[in-house]
């Protein structure tokens, strides 16, 4: 048997292990056990260790430690910050600090618990130095598509939309699908409500539509206010509710959000 915490944030749902239950085939043991109809179900497990030794204890939090995560795929993503918030709910609800710091495969992340109310937690999470390059088009069997390419620890592709277009989540497949995209890239259909607030849909490498995506709520947030379309803070609503970005050019994104604790079990080997 393997236990797990399964948590949500937003909708986006992933399920924590001690790394100490990972199986020799992490990717394999990782498809089976987020098959939403023969397994637990969850868009990816964050697997969790004790810090390696790029961790820097003590830097105004109290707590390290290490979380790896494996898409609903099999395949390995830098980071997410919804997993990352839901790996943060479950150590404080098992006695951890406030502040602590998780390490990830795009550098640390400290969060701060906000508030608790049961099994509902929020944080507001550092969530690094975003990286923005020119937007440029894509060809698709729907015509060019452009976007603003941005990097929150992982890639994506951002791209402004009037409306939502049809069956939006082919068209994310395709554009995901992309060569120039060499490391796959997840995708956000961005409209711009006002300037304080944007209607998101995430496709997202690995697990593919998403209720939420926490990089991809920076993401957009950070180019719509660096295309001078949207000032912060941001409150990004989504399918799965509402997270509100914080972000100022050349300073870090910070992300404010819940945390749900689902539940707890054991998986059948």
């Amino acid at each position: 048997m393997v236990p797990f915490i399964k948590a949500s944030a937003c909708g986006n749902d992933f399920l924590i292990i001690e790394g100490e239950h990972a199986p020799p085939d992490l990717a394999e043991f990782s498809r089976a056990i987020c098959d939403r109809h023969n397994g637990v179900g969850a868009d990816g497990v964050e697997w969790i260790f004790p810090p390696d030794g790029e961790a820097v204890p003590g830097a105004g939090c109290n707590i390290d430690i290490r979380a790896r995560l494996i898409n609903a795929d099999g395949s390995e993503a830098e980071i997410s910050g919804n997993g990352t918030r839901c790996v943060a709910a479950c150590l404080v609800s098992q006695g951890a600090p406030r502040k602590l710091t998780i390490q990830t495969g795009a550098g640390l992340r400290r969060c701060e618990l906000i508030s608790r109310e049961s099994n509902v937690f929020e944080f507001e999470m550092e969530m690094g130095v975003p990286r923005t390059d020119e937007s440029f088009s894509v060809t698709t069997s729907r015509g060019a598509i452009q976007g603003m390419p941005v990097s929150t620890g992982n890639p994506h592709f951002v791209v402004f939309t009037p409306e939502f277009p049809e069956r939006w989540q082919q068209l994310g497949h395709e554009i995901g699908g992309q060569k120039v995209f060499t490391e796959g890239v997840n995708v956000e259909f961005v409209k711009v409500v006002d300037s304080g607030n944007l209607q998101v849909r995430f496709y997202e490498r690995g697990a593919g539509e998403t209720e939420s995506s926490g990089t991809g709520s920076c993401a957009s947030a950070v180019a719509a206010i660096a295309s001078g379309q949207a000032t912060s803070p941001l409150h990004v609503h989504a399918p799965g509710g509402t997270q509100v970005v914080r972000w100022h050019d050349g300073d870090q994104v910070f992300l404010r959000g819940p945390a749900t604790i689902v539940c707890r079990g054991a998986y059948l080997l």
